[in-house]
């Protein structure tokens, strides 16, 4: 039954996701039809990209629940088919309203879509749900595209408007709550664990690097529209190959380097986009470098999205955040490359720029790299000891906390916070107050040489095979 909800899950989150690509995020339809009633495209892409990142920031602050998720991802399926109608009708207003609003749900819709993402899907699973839904949403997303470059924008509108019906009534055979008892002991032994410097830190890293997916709409991509028909179809091709190969690797193997290889094949992707002609071929080895690049890093922080889910009770607001980055980054990117193209400054371009952010990112990527494998490391260890039966956990915990470190009180506290008790539980359960139980706390972090509860249940769990002797 999970194995189908996951599947169903991932389906409805490409087929709307497809729209979203082909449509309102700069997508191919929104470009031919500006282009057809020759109306600036940037303005419109620009604000509906603008709106998309403030719909995946605040989602999480509006949806708590996966009850709450399920009709706000309804809602905004039918909002988006009538206001996709709109644009079978002349330019107006309406078109500006219309699309605003679109993007604002839309990204509300993906950040919700976070609920279904950690429910259905095993932490360390989470990498290849991600990979699936992307994949399939850009397998879609160009046969969308090549209808509307190719035949006609309004063919192209009518699929996507198809794809959206499809999600909703699948949708609805989604579940609309999430059994939060079942999941509650999880969660209160993991709370204590703050997600937000390590988010923070991966947002920033993100952003960043997301800038040279803005500098792409911008100007590569433009630069080489009268390869109509290649562009129609081979441009999220290697993307979708490079989310395949990432997917696929050795569960060992490490990211970290995968990273380095993706940067570099941006940094590749512009020194050939500064040398090459507009030809064909050039085409094909820029997008390819790019695109691929593309697939890897943003297969990299879905993944790393997915783990940080457990970290929080609100998956739509670590998954809303996280990807409001990336937008950001796009936005970014998009306008510094339009300033740039505008004003002509010398010895300056969009691709020397973008080698420049190349650099700043190989400076990054080491400090992100240490923080975040901090995190994943106590995120196993919290697993293993969640995933042990609770003789077997209380067994272990009470060996550790028994070794004669501790003072009797002390070892007493360290059991119960080690099983998921918050310091208001302990001081209430031994009735002291609770200054008292995080002074004691603090002396025990002193003499294990640690400095929070998640370095000790780490501590605790690389010392466990010394224990089982």
């Amino acid at each position: 039954m999970e194995g189908n909800m996951r599947s169903l899950s991932i389906i409805v989150f490409s087929l709307f996701f497809s729209w979203l690509l082909a449509f309102p995020f700069q997508g191919q339809i929104l470009l031919a039809l500006a282009a057809k009633h020759g109306i600036d495209s940037y303005s419109l892409a620009f604000g509906s990209t603008a709106a998309h990142f403030a719909g995946l920031f605040i989602s999480g602050f509006l949806v708590k629940t996966m009850g709450a998720a399920k009709r706000l991802m309804l809602f905004s399926i039918v909002f988006c088919i009538g206001g996709s109608l709109l644009f079978f009708l002349p330019p107006s207003m309406l078109w500006y309203v219309s699309l605003v609003l679109m993007s604002f749900l839309s990204g509300a819709c993906v950040a919700a879509w976070g609920f279904y993402f950690k429910k259905f899907t095993p932490s360390n699973e989470r990498i290849k749900t991600a990979a699936d839904a992307l994949i399939y949403s850009n397998i879609l997303m160009i046969v969308i595209n090549a209808s509307a470059i190719l035949l006609s924008p309004y063919l192209g509108l009518t699929l996507s408007m198809l794809m959206l019906a499809t999600a909703f009534f699948l949708q609805l055979r989604l579940p609309g709550n999430s059994k939060k008892d079942m999941e509650n002991r999880i969660q209160e032994t993991k709370k204590d664990i703050n997600p937000a410097k390590p988010l923070g830190f991966l947002c920033l890293f993100i952003a960043v690097i997301t800038i040279n997916s803005g500098l792409m709409y911008q100007v590569v991509n433009p630069a080489f529209a009268h390869h109509k028909w290649l562009v129609s179809w081979y441009w999220a091709v290697p993307y979708i190959i490079a989310l395949f190969i990432v997917r696929n690797l050795p569960p060992k193997t490490n990211r970290n380097y995968m990273l380095y290889i993706g940067i570099a094949m941006i940094g590749l992707s512009f020194i050939g986009f500064m040398m090459f002609d507009r030809s064909a071929p050039s085409y094909l080895f820029i997008d390819t470098l790019m695109l691929g690049a593309c697939g890897v890093y943003d297969l990299f922080w879905w993944s790393i999205l997915g783990e940080m889910l457990d970290f929080h009770d609100n998956p739509a607001k670590i998954l809303g955040i996280g990807l409001s980055a990336n937008v950001l980054g796009v936005l970014t990117g998009g306008m510094l490359g339009s300033i740039i193209t505008a004003s002509g400054i010398k010895n300056l371009s969009p691709s020397v720029l973008a080698l420049v952010i190349v650099f700043i990112i190989l400076v990054l990527l080491p400090l992100l790299h240490r923080h975040l494998s901090n995190l994943l490391k106590n995120h196993a260890f919290l697993t293993a000891l969640n995933e042990m039966t609770p003789i077997r956990q209380e067994e272990t915990i009470d060996c550790f906390t028994t070794t004669g470190i501790l003072t009797e009180r002390e070892s007493e506290i360290a059991a119960l916070l080690l099983k998921g008790r918050t310091y208001k539980m302990i001081a209430v359960e031994l009735y002291l107050s609770e200054n008292t139980i995080k002074t004691h706390i603090k002396n025990i972090y002193s003499k294990f040489n640690v400095q929070s509860k998640s370095e000790l249940i780490g501590l605790l769990m690389q010392k466990k095979p010394y224990i089982n002797k």
